[in-house]
C-alpha cells in the first residue's frame, strides 16, 4: 500500500510517498481501507518534534515510533478479525488513529473498541475525516468545562479546527457564545451560530469589560492573565493545548486561590463522543468546517498551508477519489 512516511523531523520536506507493507488486523481489529484523512496543527508539530518532549516518545534524533503521521480518518470496514462484533465489511466509518497516528495510509488497523464510529450518512468522507480531532477535543472540553445552558462562553480562536467545532457545540448546549476571530473569518464564525463575533484586530475583549463564565482557548494564543480577569467568579478558563511549565504554575495558582479554575490537559478519545458527534451531524446541529482539499500526493503541501497558521476550519487529503 501506499503511505506518507518521514524518516526524519523537520520541514514539510521530510514527507514522502512511499510503498509499505499492508497491515493484517488481529483478532480483535478492523482493516480499513482509508479514502480520506487530514492534516492537524498537531500532526505538524509530531513531524517537526516541537516541542522537544515528543523525541522521548517518539525518538530522540530521528522518528521510530510513528514514522507515518495522521490521527483522523473515514473509510470503509475491508477486513475483520474473528473476534470482531462492532463492525462488519463495507461498513462506512470514520474515526481517531490513537496516540500511534499512521492515518496518513491507503489502510490501517484499529481495535473495534477504538474511536472507531459509522460514519454519519450525510457528508462526505472528507468531511466526515475532519470531524474527529476538533470535534471529540472541544466536546472534551466543555464538558470539563460542565458547560450549562445560558451561560456566556469565549471561544477564543473561533475559526480553527477546534475554534469552528466549539462555537457549534457550545450552541447546541444553550450557551450564548462570542467568537474571537480575525476580520477574514467574522462572517464565518457568526454562520456557526456565534451571538457575537469579536475581531481581535479591532478590539481586545479583555478591556472591553465584560465578564464569561467560560473561555475556551483553542489554540494556545490566548493572553493569560486577561483571560483569567475576563472570568466571572467561579468561572473556567479552558486551554485545550499543550501547556508550558510556567502556565502550568500560574493555572495551578489560579485554581488555588480564587474561585476561578484553570483546566488543561491531553483530550482523551473517545467513541461516545465521536457517536455523539454523528448524531449531531446526522440532525444538522454541527456541521464540518474544510478550509481545502489536497490530494493525497501533495499531503506535503497541506503541511506547508497549515503550519501558516491561517486555515478556516480544517484540512483534508482526499486519498481515494
Amino acid at each position: 500500500m501506499k503511505a506518507i512516511v518521514y524518516t526524519r523531523y523537520g520541514p514539510p520536506d521530510v514527507l514522502h510517498l512511499k510503498e509499505v507493507e499492508k497491515p493484517v488486523p488481529n483478532e480483535h481489529e478492523v482493516l480499513i481501507k482509508i479514502h480520506a484523512t487530514s492534516v492537524t496543527s498537531g500532526d505538524c508539530r509530531v513531524r517537526k518534534a516541537e516541542p522537544f518532549a515528543i523525541r522521548f516518545f517518539n525518538g530522540l534524533l530521528k522518528p521510530k515510533k510513528i514514522t507515518i503521521l495522521g490521527n483522523e480518518l473515514a473509510g470503509e470496514i475491508e477486513h475483520i478479525g474473528k473476534n470482531v462484533n462492532l463492525f462488519r465489511p463495507g461498513d462506512q466509518v470514520f474515526g481517531q488513529a490513537g496516540l500511534s497516528l499512521g492515518a496518513n495510509a491507503e489502510y490501517i488497523c484499529l481495535r473495534e473498541d477504538a474511536a472507531l464510529v459509522l460514519k454519519p450518512v450525510n457528508i462526505s468522507f472528507e468531511e466526515a475525516a475532519t470531524i474527529p480531532f476538533g470535534g471529540n477535543t472541544a466536546l472534551h472540553f466543555l464538558r470539563k468545562g460542565n458547560i450549562r445552558s445560558s451561560q456566556k462562553v469565549l471561544i477564543f480562536s473561533a475559526s480553527g479546527s477546534l475554534g469552528t467545532a466549539a462555537v457549534q457545540l457550545a450552541r447546541n448546549f444553550g450557551a450564548e457564545v462570542t467568537g474571537i476571530c480575525s476580520t477574514a473569518n467574522v462572517e464565518l464564525v457568526k454562520s456557526l451560530g456565534a451571538n457575537k463575533v469579536i475581531d481581535y484586530t479591532k478590539e481586545d475583549f479583555t478591556k472591553n469589560g465584560l465578564t464569561y463564565d467560560i473561555i475556551f482557548d483553542t489554540t494556545g494564543k490566548s493572553p493569560f492573565s486577561g483571560c483569567v480577569k475576563s472570568l466571572k467568579q467561579k468561572g473556567i478558563y479552558l486551554r485545550a493545548v499543550h501547556m508550558s511549565l510556567s502556565s502550568i504554575v500560574r493555572g495551578l495558582f489560579t485554581s488555588l486561590t480564587s474561585s476561578k479554575k484553570v483546566i488543561g490537559g491531553i483530550a482523551t478519545e473517545s467513541k461516545e463522543n465521536l457517536s455523539f458527534l454523528k448524531e449531531l451531524i446526522e440532525a444538522g446541529k454541527l456541521k464540518p468546517v474544510i478550509d481545502r482539499i489536497y490530494p493525497f500526493e501533495e499531503l506535503a503541501e497541506a503541511h506547508r498551508y497549515v503550519e501558516k497558521g491561517h486555515k478556516r476550519g480544517n484540512v483534508a487529503i482526499r486519498v481515494r477519489i
